[in-house]
């Protein structure tokens, strides 16, 4: 199922019905809202009916939102606690965070990158490893930490709609981000050595 298909399936629920401008901005986030879900869940209809319900909880809690503010950060703040409290206690299993494009990350940086900062032959290296490894070595930090990695990332969060999703103040998610790169890095230059892998990523 397509981030569209949700679309149409929440603008067809009796909330849709509602003019409110609150409605019409917050579908706005359909499809990013389904793509962090399809990465939570790995199911589409898990993916379609955890969006659904994060719109329902959102429409319901709307009066809470302050217009003006970060509208979704707040839908993300919503659906990862839906997830964590309720799919996640069904699966038995801890928040997952699948490194599908490693290419978009930067593990193995103390801080935010951009495009014009080198990067260290150290974190080259580590895009050269297997998803799989990255995705393990993720799964063993913290969760605390693991979720901060997640957001900023893999989501390409801001520390500030981090901060806002965790509810934590923005020093807490700068720590926690560094605190948990830090092991991401050490756990994967492990795997480097023990596979006999050079700064190059070669043998």
């Amino acid at each position: 199922m397509t981030g569209t298909s949700v679309l149409t399936r929440v603008s067809s629920s009796p909330m849709a019905d509602d003019s409110d401008a609150f409605i019409a901005e917050a579908l706005e986030y359909t499809d990013q809202l389904y793509g962090a879900a399809m990465r939570m869940t790995r199911n589409p209809q898990d993916a379609a009916d955890l969006v659904q319900e994060t719109y329902a909880k959102a429409y319901a809690a709307r009066d809470s939102f302050t217009p003006g503010t970060n509208l979704r950060a707040w839908l993300y703040r919503i659906q990862t606690n839906t997830y964590i409290n309720q799919y996640r206690k069904r699966q038995r299993q801890p928040f997952e965070a699948p490194l599908d494009d490693l290419e978009d990350w930067q593990i193995g940086v103390g801080e935010s990158t951009t495009a014009t900062r080198s990067r260290s032959a150290e974190a080259e290296a580590i895009d050269r490893m297997p998803a799989g490894v990255v995705r393990d070595a993720l799964q063993s930090i913290p969760e605390d930490f693991r979720m901060v990695v997640y957001w900023v990332d893999v989501e390409g969060m801001s520390y500030a709609e981090t901060a806002e999703i965790m509810k934590t103040p923005v020093g807490t998610v700068m720590s926690r981000l560094h605190r948990g790169r830090r092991q991401l890095r050490e756990l994967l230059a492990d795997y480097a050595r023990e596979q006999g892998m050079t700064a190059g990523g070669k043998r």
